[in-house]
């Protein structure tokens, strides 16, 4: 049988409530909010005596989720913040807007810094990638067309 659907894409951030916010500035929703803890979990992601405080964000057009984790115990092992683009594994999240140059002026406001600049491709999109909270890597794209 084939996929179903893509459920959500798991974030680990340092500051919940930062990046919460910042989230909701770009244009999130806050779906709610979870402690996971407990034999259960831990079983699942193979983390002996875990508690973590998640909350999941839903883009508006709600097809798409954003689970973001804040580890209490035990603490994050792995810090790929300031990787390259090129690095192997997960990087980046990318969200469609309609206006980029209003969001990144929004989102300078709460600390966001371009990566590189906002560059058009091929008349197509406007693109850039800029660190959020946490230098959490977050991708931007304004359809041009």
């Amino acid at each position: 049988m084939p996929i179903k659907r893509m459920d959500n894409v798991g974030i680990v951030v340092d500051d919940l409530e930062a990046t919460i916010d910042f989230r909701r500035e770009l244009g999130l929703e806050l779906e709610g909010r979870a402690a996971i803890e407990g034999e259960w979990a831990g079983r699942v992601t193979g983390l002996v005596d875990q508690h973590v405080e998640i909350a999941m964000m839903r883009t508006p057009d709600g097809h798409s989720r954003l689970e973001l984790s804040r580890f209490l115990r035990p603490p994050a092992v792995a810090d790929h913040r300031n990787a390259p683009v090129n690095a192997l594994g997960y990087l980046r999240v990318m969200f469609t807007l309609d206006k980029i140059d209003e969001t990144l002026e929004r989102l300078r406001k709460r600390g966001a810094q371009l990566v590189g600049e906002v560059v058009d491709y091929q008349d197509t999109y406007r693109l850039c990638y800029i660190g959020g909270p946490g230098g959490l890597l977050i991708g931007l794209a304004q359809e041009l067309r």
